[in-house]
């Protein structure tokens, strides 16, 4: 997770996110198995929902991190929303960060612990997108990011502190992490385990459709299933395009003709040569070569018998080649015929041998008949500089707070809407029709945007293109009529009833099975035509080096008992598996240096982890901690009513 936060901070778009929660984000690998909400809720102020220490932790400041954290998932995950991240139980893990984060900060400031300005003066100078042109920390692009989030300096200086009070506690704890030989073994050795079984699949798709299902049912089924029939969170945003095509310029007559004159040598006749070349360190080794060369042999061979190796350089001009080379050795080269051998003359590396291999003559152009290429050279260039002046009159127009439509107006610009569309630019009501990639970037800023937010400028082209983007309005998560939905509900239930269906054969093959009936046996009885059963034979590491992972069943047969046998259910309602295992033959890893080497590394990896765990629960005991459980709840209330459930 850190590692996606350092991305972060390195795009503009980040930088804002990352503010907020850099300090807690950092404690989270500390804080992900403390469950500290049931610590009691007496000595909590109102309007906090917990106190830590003389700190609190405000309502607003939890759903403001909540808010962050939702926002935060949207930069890998466009389609996150804040229902999903309250089902998920993103409140409460928010909450345990911001205790944890806070418990360290108390803990070490309390042992004389401090940051000073300086360091943090350094942390923010190191992040690019707060540099200028020269590189540099440029406060008015700080100052700016903090108006448009409204966030401020005394609170992020806060969570940098408290991110490098917290990383000082918790690096020397996640590394004391050694795990001796003899307690390794055990594990390593069951990684050897290898077992043998059956698989039998029960698929879905061989059990008998069924009759058509009526009205009442497929009700009744929609009504259970509703939430797959919930379209997420969409949003509507306002935009408008600026293109190369909106700046339009047209080089004038002057303008090409004082380019011509400014470039005069580069439409002036000229003499172009291909030369090889060898350098050679000593000058006696240069004559030995270059007589080769002057007696026939090529010198690619001549370079490669000396154990050196020959360059060319294909069709260059004289000033490129004494820029590569030396004034005097580019003189003698294009002095020489077509063909002759150079040197060997004293160069910036050695002494060069050369051979002209061919001389080119290439004539001139005049102004006429250099104009087309010098008018797309002035326009290109007049149309880039023409989309920049653009975008950066927007900006500080955006910066002193004028809106999308006084933008619009200003800058003679169309607007456009969007219809509702998902955070990856699709709209969910027309399903057939593919994502408009220039939209694609237009939706993931509305996504990003809250009500309220100032418009913001989007990159939509390679060519410099961009866009002025508003959020317009929010289409809260909610399910489709069931008129709507009818036949893909109709195919639901079906498929449920098939899934039901062989969910039952399997559990009849399985009461056999344990009766003492061969599993092949059981399955051929089954009445319907299913797949043959899978013999398998395996083991524990070989599960654990398959890249794609262990396949399902296989990782419950080495879960169970000899002569034991369990049903499981295929992914994607694909049906049901019967799985058997048979016979286990225990592993031995003595002997085996390199597996137990790295079962003592990954144990020494769950080992850290775990001091740090202890260490943290540690320092919540010792700092103190209460919490609210009825503001908390407030909070998730508050949270649900935002996210239109």
């Amino acid at each position: 997770m850190l590692s996606f936060f350092r991305r972060l901070i390195n795009s503009k778009a980040g930088i804002v996110v990352t503010f907020i929660v850099l300090g807690v984000i950092a404690l989270a690998f500390a804080a992900t198995d403390i469950t500290g909400l049931a610590n009691g809720s007496s000595g909590v102020a109102g309007g906090d929902v917990a106190s830590v220490g003389k700190a609190e932790v405000t309502a607003a400041d939890l759903r403001s991190r909540a808010q962050t954290a939702v926002d935060a998932a949207r930069q890998q995950q466009p389609t996150a929303d804040m229902a999903q991240f309250l089902a998920q139980g993103g409140l409460e893990s928010t909450l345990d960060r911001e205790i944890a984060g806070l418990a360290l900060e108390q803990f070490g400031l309390s042992q004389g612990m401090a940051v000073s300005k300086r360091s943090i003066d350094g942390q923010l100078a190191s992040i690019p997108a707060l540099q200028g042109p020269n590189g540099k920390f440029d406060p008015a692009i700080y100052a700016r990011l903090l108006s448009e989030r409204r966030l401020t300096d005394t609170a992020i200086r806060r969570d940098f502190a408290r991110d490098t009070i917290a990383q000082s506690l918790i690096a020397p704890i996640s590394g004391a992490s050694g795990v001796p030989a003899g307690l390794a073994l055990p594990y390593a050795s069951l990684l050897l385990e290898r077992r043998t079984g059956q698989i039998a699949l029960i698929p879905s798709s061989a059990m008998t459709a069924g009759a058509a299902p009526t009205g009442p049912e497929l009700q009744a089924y929609y009504t259970r299933n509703v939430a797959r029939y919930t379209l997420p969170e969409r949003r509507v945003a306002r935009y408008a395009l600026v293109t190369p095509a909106s700046i339009n310029v047209q080089p004038s007559d002057a303008e090409i003709a004082a380019a011509y004159a400014a470039d005069r040598t580069k439409y002036a006749a000229t003499e172009k040569r291909t030369v090889a070349q060898v350098v050679v360190a000593d000058q006696a080794g240069a004559q030995a070569l270059a007589a080769k060369v002057r007696g026939g042999t090529d010198i690619s061979q001549a370079a490669s018998a000396a154990g050196l190796e020959a360059s060319t350089q294909t069709g260059v001009d004289k000033p490129t080649y004494t820029a590569a080379a030396s004034p005097a050795l580019a003189d003698a080269v294009f002095a020489a015929p077509q063909g002759s051998v150079v040197g060997p003359l004293r160069g910036p590396l050695g002494w060069t041998v050369s051979r002209v291999v061919k001389v080119e003559q290439v004539a001139g152009r005049s102004l006429a008949q250099a104009r087309d290429e010098i008018a797309n050279a002035i326009k290109a260039r007049k149309t880039t500089e023409g989309l920049a002046d653009m975008q950066n009159a927007i900006d500080e127009a955006v910066s002193k707070n004028a809106t999308f439509d006084e933008v619009v107006a200003d800058r003679k610009l169309t607007s456009l809407t969007t219809p509702a569309l998902l955070a990856n630019g699709t709209d969910p009501l027309a399903p057939g029709t593919p994502a408009d990639p220039a939209l694609a970037p237009v939706a993931t800023a509305a996504f990003q945007a809250q009500d309220g937010d100032p418009p913001s400028l989007v990159s939509t082209g390679k060519d410099g293109s961009f866009a002025l983007v508003a959020l317009g309005r929010t289409v809260a998560a909610a399910p489709r009529p069931l008129a709507e939905v009818r036949e893909a509900v109709a195919r639901d239930f079906t498929a449920e009833r098939a899934r039901q269906a062989a969910r039952r054969i399997a559990n009849d093959v399985l009461a056999k099975v344990n009766r003492g009936t061969p599993l092949a046996q059981a399955v051929a009885q089954a009445g319907v035509a299913l797949p043959p059963v899978r013999p398998v034979a395996t083991s524990r590491l070989a599960l654990a080096q398959n890249p794609r992972g262990a396949e399902p069943p296989l990782a419950l047969m080495f879960s169970m008992a000899p002569n034991s046998a369990k049903t499981l259910e295929a992914a994607n309602n694909a049906g049901w598996y019967i799985v058997r295992a048979e016979s286990v033959q225990p592993g031995d890893a003595r002997g085996n240096a390199g597996l137990l080497a790295a079962t003592r590394a990954d144990l020494g990896r769950a080992v850290g982890r775990e001091y740090v765990d202890q260490f943290a629960r540690a320092v919540r005991n010792t700092v103190g901690v209460k919490t609210d459980a009825a503001a908390v709840a407030k909070v998730r209330r508050d949270l649900q009513g935002q996210s239109g459930n």
